[in-house]
């Protein structure tokens, strides 16, 4: 069984999550400190539990995710970063609307691996799939360990709500077809680890998400928008 951390950053109260195994492999998702006191609360959790950072998984390229990225790949010894090259461009142009609205800048200058839909990863003595779910930017996805029954949302999906759409390469229409199609019908037990807020489970915002609710009237199929779960 993993073991989930919850570190809250920046202004924004973004969640970097760490999930680590009995053996102390780890993996941090999305690591967005922002200040030098932020910084040494993850690093400084990590180092006390004992733990080795196998790889960074992001969600999404946006600043709020990303603050951190540089700073942890250096500091833990240029571990592999995994984040959709479809993002890039999201973070640049993201990088420069918080510069207008005076947040500091980040540091692009991270080395990352291009992910794509479906692809698997095997860390933490689990497997882990990459969803795509595109909708709240181009290059978002999810991580999911199928075996431990954990998906990291990032800003696809929250306890009741989902992401904005209304940045930088959003679009509604497309983030309603990612959750439905993909993240909806998995087991209703799924934990829901998002990148904003507290924790869910995909049968509490299958049934009661109000972002959702317009879209899950059954059809004479016991169907909900055509997919059966």
């Amino acid at each position: 069984m993993l073991t989930i951390r919850r570190f809250i950053f920046n202004p924004f109260e973004e969640n970097c999550w760490v999930a680590s195994s009995g053996n102390g492999d780890a993996v941090i998702v999305d690591p967005a400190f922002y200040c030098l006191e932020e910084r040494n609360t993850l690093f400084g959790a990590i180092e006390d539990a004992g733990l080795k950072v196998k790889a960074i998984f992001l969600t999404h390229g946006h600043i709020d995710h990303i603050y951190g990225l540089k700073d942890c790949q250096a500091h833990f010894g240029g571990v592999p970063a995994y984040l959709s090259a479809k993002d890039l461009e999201v973070a640049a142009k993201h990088r420069e609307s918080m510069l207008r609205y005076g947040f500091k800048a980040v540091d692009l200058s991270f080395d990352s691996r291009d992910i794509s839909d479906g692809q698997t990863l095997n860390l933490l003595g689990c497997e882990w799939k990459v969803i795509s779910t595109p909708g709240h930017s181009p290059g978002s996805v999810c991580w999911y360990c199928g075996g431990e029954k954990i998906l990291f949302s990032g800003d696809t999906l929250f306890a009741g709500a989902i992401g904005r759409s209304d940045l930088y390469g959003g679009d509604y229409d497309c983030e309603i077809r990612s959750l439905m199609e993909k993240i909806i019908p998995l087991e209703g037990d799924t934990q829901v680890y998002p990148g904003h807020g507290e924790s869910t489970d995909i049968a509490t915002e299958r049934s009661t998400n109000p972002f959702l609710l317009p879209f899950n009237e059954a059809g004479e199929d016991g169907s909900v928008d055509g997919i059966s779960f």
